[in-house]
C-alpha cells in the first residue's frame, strides 16, 4: 500500500522517515490513550523529540539546527498523521521556528532557536481571538510602548499548546490604526511572566491529547526588543508570508491520516465477513476503497508539487490554499467512507477509525476554513 513518491524526496528523507516512524511507535503510540484522558502530552515528549533530532530542520547549524529543507518537517507531520497522534503540537514548532528564522534579530535567533530545537521551549502562536475567527485585521489585543517595554492587554482563544507553552509568538496591535499596518509579532517567554494567565484546557470533539486554551494578558510587560522584525507594523505581512507553510503542513497531516485509515480499513474488510463472504468481496466495498485510494494519490501529487515549490520559496498563497482545503476535505471524505465500511464497530472508540474521524473534523476549520481558502483563491482569479 506504500505510495510512490517522486520529486522532493531523497534517500536522506527516507532514512529520516524511518527514524520518525520509530519515534512515534516507541514514544507516542503507547501513551496516546493516557494523554487523551489527561488532555495534554507529557512535557518530556518535547525533549525526547529534541534528542531524536526531529525538530532541527530549517534552522541553521549556528543556531542549533541541522539546516535541511521543509521536507523533513513535512515527514514528521505525515508520520504524525499516520500514527493518529495529533496531541503533540509539533506543527506549532515548525511554524514558530520559521518566524524566528525569517524575521528574528540575531540575538533572538541565538536565544530562542536552540531551545526550540531541544524542546526546552515549547511554542505557541497566539493569533485567534474571541469573535474574530479568521479575520486577523480585527484583533483587539494591544501592545503599547512604555519606555523600553511593551505593555500587553487582551486575550486569545483556541491556542494549541496553550497549557504547556512557555514561548509564545503573540499577534498584537501596536498602533491605533485599524488596518493591517498596526499589527506586530512579539516573542514572549512566559515562565514567571506577571499578568499572563492560562484559561482552562478546552474540551474538544477530537484531538483530545492536544492542550488547547484561552490565554489572557493583563498589563503584561515584555522588552520592546522582543518585537520580531526591524520595526512595528510588519506582523500582517509576516503572517501572510508564513501562512502558506502552515497550510501545507495541514495537507501533510491529512495525507498521513488518509494513508493510515485506508490501510487499517483494508485489513478490517479483508478479515470481517458478512452473508458468507468477506466485506472486501462486495462490489460496493471495492468501489469505495478504489475511490478513496484515487483521491489520496491525486491529492498527494499536488501536495508534493507544492512542497517542491516551497523548497525553492515559490509556493504561492493561492497554491497553499488549494492544498489545504482540498486535502482536508479529501481527508474527511476518506475517513467517513472508511468508518462506514467498519459498520457499527467504526463508531466504537476502541477502533482507531473512530479517533481518526473525530480528529479529522477540525482540519477544515483551523489554519483558515475551507471557505476562507476558496475566497483567497478567488481573489487571485478576479481580474477586477
Amino acid at each position: 500500500m506504500s505510495a510512490v513518491h517522486t520529486g522532493w524526496r531523497t534517500e536522506e528523507h527516507a532514512l529520516f522517515q524511518n527514524s520518525v516512524r520509530r519515534f512515534f511507535a516507541e514514544h507516542v503510540a503507547p501513551n496516546e490513550e493516557a494523554w487523551s484522558e489527561r488532555g495534554a502530552v507529557d512535557r518530556n515528549l518535547w525533549k525526547l523529540a529534541g534528542e531524536a533530532g526531529l525538530m532541527g530542520s530549517g534552522i541553521p547549524e549556528d543556531f542549533g539546527g541541522y539546516g535541511g529543507d521543509y521536507g523533513f518537517d513535512a515527514i514528521v507531520l505525515e508520520e504524525q498523521g499516520r500514527a493518529c497522534a495529533l496531541g503533540w503540537g509539533f506543527i506549532v514548532q515548525t511554524i514558530v521556528k520559521h518566524y524566528i528564522v525569517q524575521y528574528g534579530l540575531d540575538w533572538q535567533k541565538s536565544r530562542w532557536l536552540p531551545e526550540l530545537v531541544t524542546g526546552e521551549l515549547i511554542p505557541a502562536i497566539a493569533m485567534t481571538e474571541p469573535g474574530t475567527g479568521s479575520d486577523l485585521k480585527a484583533i483587539r489585543t494591544r501592545a503599547v510602548k512604555h519606555g523600553d517595554d511593551y505593555v500587553i492587554n487582551g486575550s486569545k482563544i483556541f491556542i494549541s499548546n496553550g497549557q504547556l507553552a512557555n514561548f509564545i509568538v503573540l499577534v498584537a496591535r501596536t498602533s491605533d490604526d485599524q488596518g493591517s499596518k498596526s499589527i506586530s509579532l512579539i516573542g514572549l517567554e512566559t515562565d514567571e511572566l506577571a499578568g499572563f494567565k492560562r484559561g482552562k484546557n478546552l474540551d474538544k470533539l477530537g484531538m483530545k491529547a492536544q492542550d488547547t486554551s484561552e490565554l489572557f494578558f493583563e498589563d503584561v510587560r515584555v522588552p520592546a526588543e522582543n518585537l520580531l522584525g526591524a520595526e512595528e507594523g510588519q506582523g500582517f505581512y509576516q503572517l501572510m508570508k508564513q501562512l502558506p507553510w502552515e497550510r501545507l503542513c495541514l495537507a501533510f497531516w491529512a495525507l498521513g491520516s488518509c494513508d493510515a485509515v485506508l490501510e487499517q480499513t483494508l485489513g478490517y474488510v479483508s478479515d470481517r465477513r458478512a452473508f458468507g463472504q468477506r466485506i472486501m468481496d462486495f462490489q460496493n466495498s471495492r468501489f469505495k476503497l478504489a475511490e478513496c485510494k484515487t483521491k489520496i494519490e491525486v491529492t498527494r501529487a499536488f501536495v508534493d508539487q507544492c512542497m517542491m515549490r516551497a523548497n525553492v520559496s515559490e509556493l504561492s498563497a493561492s497554491e497553499a490554499s488549494m492544498a489545504k482545503w482540498w486535502s482536508t476535505e479529501v481527508q474527511g471524505q476518506v475517513v467517513d467512507e472508511c468508518l462506514q465500511l467498519h459498520g457499527g464497530y467504526g463508531y466504537m472508540n476502541e477502533y482507531p477509525v473512530a479517533r481518526f474521524y473525530a480528529d479529522a473534523r477540525v482540519q477544515r476549520i483551523y489554519g483558515g476554513t475551507t471557505e476562507i481558502m476558496k475566497e483567497l483563491i478567488a481573489r487571485e482569479l478576479d481580474p477586477g
